[in-house]
């Protein structure tokens, strides 16, 4: 494929194994005369970078590059590292009636679409290895609930929601992430909101374990403070509140398409 050649041979790639295109290689192959009417679309693409909610400086970093001025002679100029991304929106702006640009839309949207595709597969695997571990953590929890004399479960577990969902029990969490009563949270919450929920669970094992908690109301007590630990820790590091964290599908979907791509649930643990 042509497009493939052209935008692959002018391809880098930085010192952490992440690729990247200069802007001058950029409106060369584009067919520029001179880059600064090249700028011009770079400003575009920027704005629409902008509007689009991302951070302009993760796709368009300034820096020094060593140009080649001729066989013999070479001086450093600033140039930008453009993200995949980056180009993408410079397609979008630049001039349409070049043939170049058409390509340039095509191999980047492409190569956009197998971006999106690879991290939903990372977030995938993220989702289905956090939800089996709170499901074995959550055996443990209740184990020790048990022993520190927890007879109502379902009230426990809502002690550790209200800690670290700002009072929020588990039905007012479904509520507000527009659940089904038959649906779990848990299998509907991102890699983020799930680490979140392991750190309680083994946390509060861990402490009614330790200090030998004993007596139905301590136990709930415990699992209170620890989720309101826990959710000024995410407060704290400027983090998002669990409750606005948005809302997954369900975990079983996760499975599939990690199936569908040929990742075994095996390979999925380190």
């Amino acid at each position: 494929n042509e497009s493939i050649v052209i935008f692959e041979s002018i391809k880098r790639v930085n010192d952490d194994n992440n690729e990247f295109w200069t802007a001058r290689a950029m409106a060369r192959e584009l067919g520029y005369s001179e880059y600064r009417h090249f700028l011009p679309v770079i400003e575009k693409a920027k704005l629409s970078c902008k509007n689009s909610g991302q951070s302009i400086k993760d796709h368009f970093e300034d820096f020094l590059d060593m140009i080649e001025l001729g066989k013999t002679a070479s001086r450093e100029m600033l140039d930008i590292k453009l993200s995949r991304y980056a180009c993408y929106l410079i397609m979008q702006n630049a001039d349409p009636s070049k043939e170049i640009v058409a390509l340039g839309q095509t191999y980047f949207a492409i190569q956009a679409r197998k971006q999106e595709v690879q991290e939903q597969i990372v977030e995938d695997i993220k989702r289905v290895d956090l939800r089996g571990e709170i499901s074995i953590h959550n055996k443990h929890l209740a184990e020790a609930a048990s022993m520190a004399g927890v007879r109502n479960y379902g009230l426990f577990t809502n002690y550790g929601y209200r800690g670290l969902y700002g009072g929020r029990t588990m039905q007012d969490i479904q509520r507000v992430k527009g659940l089904k009563k038959s649906q779990q949270i848990l299998d509907h919450m991102g890699s983020e909101e799930l680490a979140a929920n392991l750190f309680r669970a083994t946390q509060t094992d861990a402490k009614i374990r330790r200090e030998n908690i004993q007596g139905e109301a301590r136990a709930n007590e415990a699992h209170l403070q620890v989720g309101k630990k826990v959710r000024q820790t995410i407060k704290d590091i400027g983090g998002t509140m669990p409750e606005i964290l948005p809302v997954s599908d369900a975990i079983n979907k996760a499975k599939t398409r990690i199936k569908r791509g040929g990742i075994s649930l095996i390979e999925v643990k380190p």
